[in-house]
């Protein structure tokens, strides 16, 4: 960040606060405190109202406020994820005011940027239960949603999970979706000359190209991820957990719940899952606190897996 980005970040960084040390001011641009004292006195003679008070902290005189300044295509781009992630994963409660916040920035988005975005959000799917994905940031995210907005073709290595090798891709990106805990990227594979899914997590290296590709109109990530979201593979079970159970689930959401209701001092839940042999484990995790009602398969599952644990501490 340079100097002149800075001091319009830490006008608005005091503006957003009632007092600031100097060292938080340090911490959070990642400068020294000599440094501070020298961009305030700055701002001071920008005619910026700044007031300091030995041993509290500045502050901006009640009252001043900068112009609206406008987003860079970054920054919109970023709020957009944030905020599609705080509408499917906060609290219910964040949900209203996410949107007329959003609806707000876009209002004040020039022509061509709402334009982005709207491509964007037809190019976007989440959904599932909210982890991170590790070792992914909005230093992937953003040159990925920047192609897909521009129609860039992205050049990768890429980590296959089948043939456990990796292989350089170049690929038109045409949607990004957020399930199972993870990122993917769904584009036209060159190599394969077909549609692929991409895990963001395997991506070895990554460049977008100058190269732009034409649309393709009979496209829809909607279909595409209704055609092969693996959901006719899942297999349904139904569970009853405890009272601390169930908080457990939502707590680490590792499974999305379909379905509860309240039932002998506890609930019964429905799921589905892609092995009874992993949900056998899982539920086992979980002590007296879970129950499988069915299928007769998984309840079989424990009973033989708490069998061998058993025997192991004989």
């Amino acid at each position: 960040m340079n100097r002149t980005d800075r001091l319009v970040a830490m006008v608005l960084f005091l503006q957003g606060r009632r007092v600031v040390r100097a060292d938080e001011l340090a911490e959070h641009f990642e400068i020294n405190v000599r440094t501070v004292y020298r961009d305030v006195a700055a701002l001071a003679e920008a005619g910026v109202p700044v007031a300091g008070e030995p041993g509290i902290g500045y502050s901006i005189v009640k009252g001043y406020h900068l112009p609206p300044i406008m987003f860079t295509a970054e920054e919109a781009l970023a709020m957009f994820v944030g905020g599609e992630m705080v509408k499917h994963f906060a609290d219910k409660s964040m949900a209203a005011p996410m949107e007329t916040a959003l609806l707000k920035i876009r209002s004040v988005l020039p022509l061509d940027r709402r334009d982005d975005l709207d491509r964007l959000a037809n190019a976007t799917a989440i959904h599932g239960e909210a982890r991170s994905a590790p070792g992914l940031d909005q230093r992937t995210l953003l040159p990925i949603q920047q192609a897909i907005v521009s129609r860039r073709v992205l050049r990768m290595n890429y980590h296959g999970r089948e043939r456990n090798e990796v292989t350089a891709r170049d690929v038109e990106p045409l949607g990004l979706t957020f399930h199972s805990a993870a990122w993917y990227l769904v584009g036209w594979c060159r190599l394969r000359e077909d549609y692929r899914n991409f895990k963001l997590e395997r991506l070895q290296s990554l460049e977008v190209l100058d190269e732009r590709f034409s649309p393709r109109p009979d496209f829809s990530l909607k279909k595409y991820l209704e055609e092969n979201s693996g959901e006719r593979d899942a297999l349904p079970a139904r569970l009853w957990l405890s009272c601390r159970g169930l908080e457990r689930v939502r707590r680490e959401r590792y499974l999305a719940l379909e379905g509860e209701k309240a039932a002998r001092e506890g609930f019964e839940v429905a799921l589905k899952t892609f092995s009874y042999e992993w949900l056998a484990r899982w539920v086992l995790s979980y002590g007296a606190d879970a129950e499988v009602l069915a299928p007769a398969k998984l309840r079989n599952l424990v009973r033989a897996e708490a069998e061998a644990v058993a025997k192991r501490h004989a």
